[in-house]
């Protein structure tokens, strides 16, 4: 069974070669410019991380999907050939051998076997093969074969006199030729010849292989040639054919027993068991060099070559392959048909056929320009054109006369003689007339520029347009004219936007969805499984094409290529996905197009050609995240590396972690994307968005322990999540030693805070003691206080009395004074009277007895205490008299009032004021009242 499929994959890949000659696998090309080193690539390998490793010129070469890295040999020497087992990457090179094992910082570390094992070099020797036979590592120069025992590190020499072509292992035996003696074989740790004839003795092997019960040698110049134990004879081949005038410098067997076949000037062959040719690439269809110095096939099937001048890596087993118009012949692919066995491409060029058992494609004559559409209506293959429409019978084109810039063309329902046809400016009608279409009229009410339409029935049509969305269109009963359009304003707008029908369902899709069309509510709602295709983040056009042979939809979005299908079973249908990108594909955006050209084997019009797809082959493959690198640092310290393998702890000061990571895929057409998540001490669950970028870095984070988790999704497959631990370290005010002091600091300052505030609350009862005391004191003082006020209360109210004595005294005297005055007076108008000059004596006595005055000066200092005691210091030169007048002033007395009781005119009193004005030198403009007032 395995074998039949064998042979199937073969005639398919063979059928492909032969039918689109030109369709060639994804090729990756890696310049020196790229990976950083010489141009040379002798020999290449992988490990088990799947990364790949390259002997180079300059060194040791690994590249793990993303990024290349290199590794210097340590005498700085051209490396030859490498090897890898288990954990070891085994190289050779000038006049030394050993291995590299990486660190658990992600870096390689060399180990040279000629010294650890001490071997005695010989001049100016090189190793050009690694091979591996159970624990034996076996190392190949011209001058020798060393075998390295893994396990105790003992070694075998074979040592010839003639140099030493190459080491071969065949069904676990190890071969190697002599030059000038022949081919040899090792058993028993002894040199068997098994052939020296001169085909084998004369030619340098390339490599031997198992073939059946003989041995397939591969020589330099001569091709293929079967050896058994008796005959040697040339491989009956079309290869050998081929190889006749090649220079072939590397060959290897695939794991499907095919040969890759590289040579010196013509690039590579891959060829079947029975060599006969499936594939040849070389510099003119796509590698960087005609030189292949090594070829190797990776655990996913891809080949790569190491060449003269860079590297290239081919999906040889991708279900994609490309025909890349190099030269520009084709243009840009816009639409495809197969009609008649005779492929036609549609580009901006104009329309190209070729038979399919053809190589090359032609231009069909009249047809040069931009081509919109190809329609097949039954039999009859139209070109939509932006010179009009053609009619197209096998490679001659037919202009339809009277129409220009023609989008598309469809058949009148139940009237295959007309046909509608939409352009630049509205819709035309044409007719089947005579044996030929003729246009009979442009369809007036309706002007937009419409790449899409639909028949709704036969008088009733569907069509979309970028910027009005979708319209109903009636036709008139003569087909001239639409009566009635419809404009459903319900629909978004969006570009790209197209109208459709599928499995007799009309559509109308936008970047916000697939909407179906109800005829009989004359609505559109929103059909949840064709949406599904394409999200509006994802959206580039909303063009769905008809696989109608297959009853399949596709749709074309950023991410992917979508495809509707109906399922076997249960009749329903299910969306799947293709993944790869637009960036990848290269289509023209709005023009997207597939045909289906045999079996699960589709054309996709890009902008350098087209790409075949074949969905039998594409299946998911199981991809694995790898942390490469992590690197980090503290505050102004440059990056260092760190432990890949074991948990690390960081610094806190100023502390960056960098973490770098891929999944090692080598896939042309896949591309991968990561998510990251950084939880601390087991908390948070919250995955970052899906990124190209391969590496994350963190910094100022909080001390704890984190968990950083990395998963990819490569062609919508997750990998495995990748998970790595590591401990920002306590800041210095948080580290142990610090809390030990914050711990002892607390429990001093306790100790001093009890003291403290036992000596606060003694001091606050002494305070409320002293308080209580000085409230009783102040009790005392308030009680004194009010005593006092009672005393003052009493003195005031003595006071008063004593003014009022005053006052009744000075009055008394005044109203005596005055009396006797009077009497005086009166008296002194009788001047008759002998006796009236002893009663005035005896009255001038008694206004001026100094008794009253006595008796006033008394009362006086009662109310106003030491007042004339205070006049008297301040002005001692005054006389008893000027004291009264001041005692006189000081009750505020006018000169009227004072003049009775000083028994003297009030003019003399105006007299008396000015002269005690002098004796106190009182200033003239201040008042002599006031002053008396104011002491």
């Amino acid at each position: 069974m395995k074998q039949l499929k064998y042979v199937l994959l073969c005639y398919f890949i063979f059928s492909c070669a032969s039918i689109f000659s030109q369709e060639l696998p994804p090729i990756q090309t890696y310049t020196p410019s790229t990976y950083k080193a010489e141009n040379q690539n002798w020999d290449i390998a992988q490990c088990s991380n799947n990364n790949i490793y390259v002997a180079n010129s300059s060194g040791l070469l690994v590249f793990n999907g993303s990024d290349w890295n290199l590794y210097p040999s340590p005498n700085n020497s051209v490396i030859r050939s490498v090897k890898v087992l288990n954990d070891k990457v085994y190289t050779g090179s000038y006049m030394d051998f050993g291995y590299w094992i990486q660190d658990e910082f992600g870096k390689l570390n060399y180990t040279s076997l000629i010294e650890k094992l001490d071997i005695k070099s010989i001049n100016d020797e090189q190793f050009w093969t690694i091979e591996n036979i159970d624990e034996w590592m076996i190392f190949q120069s011209f001058d020798r074969i060393i075998f390295y025992n893994t396990i105790d590190d003992s070694t075998k020499n074979i040592e010839e006199i003639d140099s030493i072509g190459k080491v071969y292992i065949v069904n676990n035996t190890v071969y190697y030729q002599s030059i000038n003696d022949g081919l040899y074989k090792i058993e028993n740790g002894n040199s068997i010849l098994i052939s020296n004839e001169d085909i084998v003795s004369k030619n340098q092997i390339i490599n031997t292989f198992s073939y059946g019960e003989n041995l397939l040698l591969l020589t330099d110049k001569n091709g293929f040639y079967l050896l058994n134990t008796k005959t040697i004879q040339q491989w009956k081949s079309t290869i050998n054919n081929v190889l006749k005038d090649k220079s072939v410098f590397s060959c290897i067997k695939l794991k499907d027993s095919s040969f890759l076949i590289g040579t010196i000037s013509n690039g590579f062959y891959h060829v079947d068991i029975n060599g006969e040719i499936l594939l040849h690439i070389n510099q003119e269809s796509g590698l960087n060099n005609n030189t292949v110095l090594s070829l190797f096939e990776d655990d996913n099937n891809n080949i790569w070559l190491g060449l003269d001048n860079g590297i290239n890596c081919i999906n040889i087993k991708s279900p994609f392959y490309l025909y890349n118009d190099f030269m520009g012949k084709l243009g840009t692919v816009y639409t495809s048909v197969i009609q008649n066995n005779i492929l036609y491409l549609g580009t901006n060029q104009g329309l190209f056929y070729k038979h399919l058992n053809d190589s090359e494609f032609k231009l069909i004559k009249g047809t040069n320009g931009q081509v919109w559409n190809l329609v097949k209506i039954k039999n009859t293959l139209f070109c939509a054109h932006n010179s009009g429409l053609f009619q197209i019978n096998k490679n001659r084109a037919t202009k339809i006369p009277g129409i220009y810039g023609v989008w598309n063309v469809k058949s009148i329902p139940n009237n295959q003689n007309k046909l509608v046809a939409s352009n630049y400016n509205g819709y035309y009608l044409l007719e089947y007339s005579n044996n030929n279409w003729r246009v009979k009229n442009y369809i007036n009410g309706f002007h937009f520029s419409c790449k899409y339409f639909e028949f709704i029935n036969q008088n009733e049509l569907l069509t979309s347009n970028d910027f009005g969305g979708a319209f109903k269109l009636t036709l008139s009963d003569d087909l001239s004219e639409f009566n009635e359009v419809k404009n459903y304003n319900i629909l978004p707008k969006s570009k790209n936007s197209s109208i459709l029908k599928f499995q007799n369902q009309l559509f109308f899709t936008c970047k916000y969805g697939v909407f179906k069309y109800d005829s009989n509510l004359d609505t559109f709602s929103n059909d949840s499984l064709l949406s599904s295709m394409f999200t509006p983040d994802s959206y580039t056009s909303g063009k769905l094409i008809i696989d109608p042979e297959n009853d399949k939809l596709w749709s074309f979005n950023k991410k992917n290529i979508s495809y509707l299908e109906s399922s076997k079973i249960d009749n329903n249908s299910k969306v799947k996905k293709i993944y790869i990108p637009s960036s990848y594909r290269n289509e023209m955006t709005g023009f997207e197009n597939i045909t289906h050209l045999s079996d699960q084997n589709y054309l996709i019009g890009t902008s350098k050609g087209f790409t075949i797809i074949n969905t039998d082959k594409i299946e998911e493959k199981n991809y694995t995240v790898n942390i490469n690198s992590i690197k980090s640092r503290s505050k102004n310290e440059p990056l260092k590396n760190t432990s890949i393998s074991n948990k690390i702890s960081i610094e806190n000061n100023g502390n960056y972690i960098e973490f770098d990571y891929n999944v090692p895929e080598f896939d042309a057409f896949m591309e991968a994307e990561y998510q990251y998540l950084l939880k601390i001490n087991s908390s948070s669950n919250i995955w970052s968005e899906w990124s190209t970028k391969s590496n994350i870095s963190f910094e100022n984070l909080y001390f704890g322990n984190y968990t950083f988790l990395v998963k990819a999704r490569v062609g919508g497959s997750e990998t495995n999540i990748t998970s790595y631990k590591f401990r920002v370290k306590r800041p210095f005010y948080s580290s142990n030693i610090m809390i030990a002091i914050y711990i002892l600091s607390l429990m001093l300052i306790t100790i001093l805070l009890h003291y403290a505030y036992k000596n606060y609350y003694s001091k606050k009862q002494m305070k409320l003691l002293d308080k209580t005391q000085k409230e009783l004191k102040l009790k005392q003082l308030e009680n004194e206080q009010q005593k006092m006020i009672f005393k003052n209360e009493k003195l005031k109210l003595d006071i008063k009395n004593k003014n009022r004595e005053v006052a009744i005294s000075t009055m008394s005297i005044l109203k005596k004074n005055k009396f006797l005055n009077e009497i005086k007076q009166e008296l002194t108008k009788s001047k008759n009277s002998n006796n009236i000059q002893s009663v005035i004596k005896v009255i001038d006595k008694n206004i001026n007895n100094t008794d009253d005055w006595k008796f006033f000066e008394e009362a006086f200092n009662n109310a106003d205490k030491d007042f004339l005691k205070k006049v008297k210091s301040k002005h001692p030169n005054l006389t008893p008299n000027d004291l009264r007048l001041c005692a006189y002033l000081r009750l505020n007395l006018s000169s009227k009032e004072i003049a009775p009781l000083l028994n003297i005119s009030t003019k003399s009193v105006e007299v008396k004021r000015y002269r005690l004005r002098k004796k106190i030198n009182l200033p003239h403009e201040k008042s002599l009242t006031n002053y008396i007032l104011e002491l």
